[in-house]
């Protein structure tokens, strides 16, 4: 009985905490927001007692942003900014992150290209030090452009081996044809055996500017302390510089893609276009993706995975941009299952938009997308980079309570909106596998 009692006080404390957001962020945690002179906005969360600290520089240059001739520029200057500067050769900053103790990596999306470094929190000055130096005076020598040259065809050829991951490019060029969001990321072979050391460096000299730059930093130190830090590590950074102009993708979609290989399995994705970063059904279509495939209870796991054992990984995810999204379903399963597959896929989107979600359903999806979202909040790292990502993709970062409410605002009428108005719309089929095209007609 004991155990009992107190049982329920654990939960009727709980539930009284988290029905109120603002008890899930500390009072301790500030971010501040800072722009320059020079045009270099700096974002900070100060975590007092913090035994790390994570610094990260967001460029707000990505794939499609780059002409086509150059496509896989941004992460072609990507690697290069870690082959030295300089002052610093690429074992030297090796050595240097490795001494004490950190980390430091970089990634490069449609819209972005990201470099950060994570350490104990007493050495933030020699991270930040390290960043600014890369980020301001990278060599980019021709030796090292020939060098990075053939790591990045072989990292070409490795993803063009992985028939998951070539099912999901062929998706994004059906989705957005002849659109830059369409491309893969890290370009073409073709494009990258033609970029030359020349186009490297204007790319750079041309966006690598303050006022395309977000610093981004979580840990103990102050704001101040951070702005006196970017002072002397950025301070050949320069000034001013723009952001990309960029032109929204026509609603034009390619309906059936199949790449035939010699492969176990088919790689089956079937995608729709949805909605951007901002739109107001943003929240309501991750509710969705949770209910329809986002997670181990939702129903295509349920179905096509528990039930009648026709995959193995099987599952559904949202993408945004500024202004166009995705929402994909990937399942791998032997070629002579793909109709069976399909057929499953389309009984649950059409039952999902002629019925809406239970009340369950809701619970579960809107209790895992806030859950998940603090859960992911709990390192340094973890929190600048959303600082960074806010701040390049919006200009604010949104406070962790007004996400968790706009979670928790997401009612049936918003789910059944948002899938009229995603999975009614267009869509593509992709296949990678030993099938064919003939095959698949009429399945788009």
């Amino acid at each position: 009985m004991v155990a009992t009692v107190a049982a329920g006080a654990v939960a009727t404390a709980v539930a009284a905490v988290t029905a109120d957001p603002q008890h899930l962020v500390p009072a301790t945690l500030t971010v501040e927001l800072t722009t320059l002179a020079s045009g270099l906005r700096v974002v900070t969360e100060t975590i007092p007692g913090a035994l790390a600290a994570s610094a990260g520089v967001w460029v707000g240059v990505g794939s499609r942003d780059e002409p086509a001739e150059l496509a896989g520029v941004s992460h072609f200057l990507e690697h290069l900014l870690f082959k030295g500067t300089a002052t610093r050769s690429a074992r030297a900053i090796a050595e240097a992150i490795d001494r004490m103790g950190g980390e430091m990596n970089a990634f490069t999306t449609k819209e972005a290209t990201a470099y950060y470094t994570r350490m104990p929190a007493p050495d933030l000055a020699a991270g930040m030090a390290i960043l600014g130096d890369v980020l301001t005076a990278p060599a980019l020598r021709d030796g090292d452009v020939e060098s990075e040259r053939a790591v990045i065809l072989e990292e070409l050829a490795a993803d063009d081996d992985a028939p998951e991951d070539r099912a999901h490019v062929l998706t994004f060029e059906s989705l957005f044809p002849g659109h830059p969001l369409g491309r893969e990321t890290a370009g073409s072979r073709a494009t990258v055996a033609a970029i030359t050391a020349d186009d490297v460096r204007a790319f750079f000299a041309r966006w690598y500017r303050p006022a395309t730059m977000v610093v981004a930093v979580a840990g103990p130190a102050t704001h101040a302390e951070v702005l006196a830090l970017v002072g002397s590590c950025f301070a050949g950074a320069g000034s001013g510089g723009e952001r990309p102009p960029r032109q929204a993708p026509s609603d034009v979609v390619r309906p059936l893609a199949v790449l035939r290989r010699s492969t176990e399995q088919a790689h089956l994705v079937v995608a729709y276009r949805g909605p951007d970063r901002d739109d107001a059904d943003r929240e309501a279509l991750d509710v969705l993706n949770h209910t329809l495939g986002g997670g181990m209870s939702s129903r295509l796991f349920e179905e096509i995975r528990e039930q009648r054992g026709l995959a193995y990984s099987v599952f559904s995810a949202p993408s945004s941009y500024s202004d166009a999204g995705t929402l994909s379903i990937y399942a791998g399963t032997s070629p002579h299952q793909v109709h069976e597959v399909l057929d499953v896929i389309d009984t649950e989107v059409a039952r999902i938009v002629a019925e809406g979600i239970g009340e369950d359903e809701l619970a579960i999806a809107v209790g895992y997308l806030t859950g998940s979202f603090v859960l992911g909040l709990e390192d340094t790292g973890a929190r600048m980079s959303r600082l960074g990502g806010h701040v390049t993709a919006r200009g604010y970062v949104r406070p962790v309570a007004e996400q968790i409410e706009r979670y928790r605002a997401v009612g049936h009428d918003d789910v059944r909106r948002v899938a009229e108005r995603v999975l009614r719309g267009p869509r593509t089929v992709t296949v990678v596998g030993p099938v064919t095209k003939k095959s698949l007609a009429g399945r788009a």
